[in-house]
């Protein structure tokens, strides 16, 4: 699938608990999101997400997306990377043909989060998805 995210589901085999995943999760997204500020507004904001989340796309000469997002919650922003990992550096029609839930679930992730982040983890994909679907239709 992606070797980036691959990673991230090796690097969670290797540890035993939950607690240690989380911080895992905390330090993934402090590495790897963020935003300039100017790009924290409505039209980049993901709605269903009980926190703060924003995600923005460009598109690369060869046709791929670059993903980049941010959230104002550690471990929401560790989604985040995760969903980056998962989806960056992927053309459009190759973004919309991933499996996500299937994906996903080799953290299961599902099983250890809350409904609200659980919610608000697949309203990111269907975010990632629409930007993936608009780009097409360029």
């Amino acid at each position: 699938m992606s070797q980036a995210f691959d990673e991230v589901v090796e690097a969670f085999e290797l540890f035993d608990d939950w607690e240690d995943r989380y911080r895992y999760l905390i330090e993934l997204g402090r590495k790897e999101t963020g935003l300039p500020e100017a790009a924290k507004v409505p039209a980049n904001k993901v709605e269903g997400c009980v926190s703060q989340v924003w995600l923005t796309q460009q598109r690369r000469d060869d046709g791929a997306l670059v993903l980049r997002g941010d959230s104002d919650a550690h471990i929401v922003r560790g989604l985040v990377a995760v969903l980056l990992r998962l989806f960056s550096g992927r053309r459009p029609e190759e973004i919309l043909a991933v499996d996500a839930r299937r994906e996903l679930g080799r953290l299961d992730l599902e099983g250890h989060l809350t409904p609200s982040r659980s919610n608000g983890l697949f309203a990111m994909v269907g975010r990632v998805r629409a930007l993936a679907s608009a780009a097409l239709a360029r």
